[in-house]
């Protein structure tokens, strides 16, 4: 028999907490029962949404979004994808989505995104929430890099990432069909352990 000793603990097995906190933010995974929530946030931020999220397009009924939300716990539990809902700690009022995704446990390496509805947006959330997120993955995952990628035309999310402290690292020209069907570039923005 070989010796196992030394073999990476498999990521589902992988123990962390569910729930974190920033300055005025708490981070958890998608509950049962979230999906009313996050349904009213996407159809208040449609016209927001639309350009850059092709999962916002399309009429979606709170009874799809809570199927999402059930998938998405399911899918944090399993360490597949690790999506984070965003609330206010103050209210408890749904400020939106983020987490780490596209993940690659071998390294490990992480990609954040993030979505915030538009009566919550330009308060700095987002770049909050990709802070602490980043702080998370690097302290309680073992990152060794945590990505954020966009289209370049989304000026926003560039912002957020910069603001955020990350760094810019790559231009992939042509390499992604746009939310809107076109072709498009992407930015690449890093930090590393």
């Amino acid at each position: 028999m070989s010796d196992h000793a030394d073999a990476p603990t498999p990521p589902i097995l992988r123990e962390f907490p569910d729930r974190f906190e920033s300055d005025r933010l708490l981070l958890r995974t998608p509950l049962p029962g979230d999906g009313a929530d996050v349904h009213a946030a996407i159809e208040e931020s449609r016209a927001e949404l639309t350009p850059w999220l092709p999962w916002s397009h399309g009429e979606q009924s709170v009874e799809m979004v809570e199927a999402n939300v059930r998938e998405a716990h399911a899918d944090f539990l399993a360490r597949r994808n690790l999506r984070l809902h965003l609330y206010l700690r103050d209210r408890g009022a749904f400020v939106g989505s983020s987490g780490l995704h596209e993940i690659d446990w071998a390294v490990p390496r992480f990609e954040i995104g993030y979505w915030v509805r538009t009566s919550m947006a330009g308060r700095g959330f987002a770049t909050e929430a990709a802070r602490r997120i980043a702080d998370f993955a690097f302290k309680e995952l073992e990152a060794q890099r945590v990505e954020i990628w966009c289209d370049a035309r989304n000026q926003r999310s560039a912002g957020v990432a910069e603001r955020a402290g990350f760094t810019f690292e790559a231009k992939l020209s042509r390499n992604r069909i746009g939310a809107d069907g076109e072709l498009s570039d992407s930015l690449c923005f890093v930090k590393l352990k």
